[in-house]
């Protein structure tokens, strides 16, 4: 399983909906009706799926699925 699809699991997890739905432009906020404590209950999630930590600063710039994987990326290299 990659990174997006890991994702799309938890993300469809944490906020009841069909992971089918969530693609890389699939925003939390906008799109899925998230708030910002589901936001943050996915990045933790990610966090604790991956064995990684996200800063904050680069947490809070996460809007869409796609940004997730990036960030993930990001803290694994």
């Amino acid at each position: 399983m990659d990174e997006f699809e890991k994702i799309r699991e938890i993300t469809a997890s944490v906020l009841s909906c069909d992971p089918e739905s969530i693609t890389m432009d699939t925003k939390f906020v906008d799109d899925l009706s998230a708030d910002s404590l589901d936001v943050t209950s996915i990045v933790m999630e990610i966090e604790d799926e991956f064995g990684i930590e996200i800063p904050d600063d680069a947490a809070m710039s996460i809007t869409t699925v796609g940004d997730a994987v990036e960030k993930l990326k990001e803290a694994r290299s």
